[in-house]
């Protein structure tokens, strides 16, 4: 239940920063572009292989069927910065709040909180999550 609640109070700390409005200060970021969203997931000793596990088996089609899409998944290739213990993720929403309404749908949906408590069961599988959005540049070649 722990885990539950932290994970609760991590999510609404998340969604706290978003905005119907972003608040873009270079005139190069694209017109008429998905919001994107680059998560950074710092696992607990011995417990990435866990998480990605359950992000492999669960949580992203857990994000599809909330309208997050899947771009990529990611794994720092040195020892020393993170490739211990690091996931790096970005998906793409159609807006700040589409990403906010996704991640409420996500966070109350009975099969996640299933499979949470369920991946939890030896111990909590992340220490700590950052979230940064971004906005596509103009020139990049996925908006």
């Amino acid at each position: 239940m722990k885990t539950i609640l932290a994970t609760i109070i991590v999510a609404v700390a998340t969604l706290s920063g978003f905005s119907a409005e972003t608040n873009a200060i270079s005139p190069s970021i694209a017109k008429d572009t998905r919001c994107f969203e680059m998560r950074t997931y710092y696992a607990a000793p011995g417990k990435l292989e866990a998480l990605n596990k359950r992000f492999r088996d669960h949580t992203c089609a857990l994000f599809k069927k909330h309208g997050m899409e899947n771009i990529g998944y990611w794994i720092p290739t040195e020892k020393g910065k993170g490739a211990e213990n690091t996931l790096v993720y970005i998906v793409a929403h159609k807006s700040r709040e589409e990403a906010k309404k996704s991640w409420t749908a996500f966070i109350a949906d009975p099969e996640w909180k299933k499979v949470h408590q369920e991946s939890e069961a030896n111990g909590k599988l992340v220490e700590k999550i950052e979230s940064v959005f971004l906005g596509a540049t103009d020139y990049s070649a996925i908006k």
